[in-house]
């Protein structure tokens, strides 16, 4: 092919190059909404075909919009709120303890019990000493990390609502996008380019199905775990599990928190057990759940997958555990079909 550089090239560059500069604040939404849109296209189609004609095609995207927004954010945000009520009492009981003396529970710890009790002793022994000591903060570093929560919380609304903007825009012109790409990509690749947009697509849906399959594996095993255990309130724990497991690893937060909680109370058997059997059923949710559920269009050995998962989590965020393995899948192929190339 002939990529001669012509004045009409690099101007197309340019402009294509200022576009994804203008945009780049943007770049998680895009992959997120792209992300959702592309795994659920299949429901979409079938809740068009069944949508009364009087509906038109904006009132279906809205209505299917929304509902998928909700599904995919209501869990988030309810786990989010519970652990914010979850570290309120915590609070509560470190105040307490503040006026009342050291926690019987923190003395009894395992291996770091003397350790705690004797830093609290030196630092802490007096009433309200906790307090004392939080009145000299410096109040620049509070000013600081109250702005730095303030611009966190900002950044991800916004990012949040712009998701579900171009979620929209994906369902009403996903199939012309979808056609245009492969036209594109036929084009400057040859007649590859079906072959690599289906491996991609395939993935992207493997990999969001496996978070929801593990959210909701990981959600009734642990109300069973947490209720076997003996834990106050199983099913909430659960949910709050189950919300943040969809996310490698997250999971286990809220087990430690689930166990921190019942330590405090006196229940240190009962946090063990806790901690054991959550982990347990995480350990399943990671290592034979999520790889049975993505092997389908993920053709990776598991440690890729989760590779790709963290890595893209720590890159771009939640659209980066759909898109890592897709990266991976489509790099997995072109070495594959390098490898076909040269043995032919």
């Amino acid at each position: 092919m002939n990529f001669k550089l012509t004045p009409g090239r690099l101007l197309a560059a340019a402009i294509v190059g200022l576009a994804f500069w203008i945009v780049r604040g943007f770049t998680e939404a895009l992959l997120a909404a792209g992300a959702i849109a592309i795994a659920s296209w299949p429901l979409y189609v079938a809740f068009r075909a069944r949508l009364p004609r009087r509906v038109g095609e904006s009132g279906g995207v809205a209505i299917f919009t929304v509902t998928i927004s909700v599904f995919l954010l209501a869990p988030m945000v309810f786990a989010c709120a519970a652990l914010v009520g979850e570290v309120h009492a915590l609070l509560l009981g470190l105040t307490a303890a503040d006026h009342k003396g050291l926690p019987d529970w923190l003395a009894n710890t395992p291996v770091f019990g003397a350790w705690l009790a004797a830093q609290w002793e030196a630092r802490l022994v007096l009433p309200g000493a906790l307090s004392t000591l939080t009145q000299h903060a410096d109040p620049g570093a509070l000013l600081g990390w109250a702005q730095s929560v303030g611009q966190f919380t900002f950044h991800h609304a916004l990012t949040l609502s712009f998701t579900v903007l171009l979620l929209g825009f994906f369902y009403r012109g996903g199939s012309s996008l979808a056609r245009d790409l492969i036209a594109v990509l036929r084009q400057a690749i040859g007649d590859r380019a079906e072959r690599y947009v289906d491996v991609g697509t395939r993935a992207v849906r493997s990999s969001v199905n496996s978070m929801l399959v593990v959210g909701a594996f990981d959600t009734f095993a642990m109300a069973v775990a947490y209720a076997a255990a003996g834990a106050p309130r199983p099913l909430l724990w659960a949910a709050i599990t189950g919300s943040l497991a969809a996310v490698p690893f997250l999971g286990y937060a809220a087990v430690a928190a689930m166990a921190l909680a019942l330590a405090m109370q006196g229940a240190a058997a009962t946090a063990l057990l806790v901690l054991m059997l959550g982990c347990a059923v995480l350990l399943c949710g990671d290592k034979l759940v999520r790889p049975m559920v993505a092997r389908g269009g993920v053709r990776l050995p598991f440690v890729w997958v989760l590779m790709g998962c963290i890595g893209g989590f720590s890159a771009l965020g939640l659209a980066g555990l759909a898109v890592g393995p897709m990266v991976l899948s489509l790099c997995s192929e072109l070495w594959e079909q390098r490898a076909r190339n040269l043995a032919g």
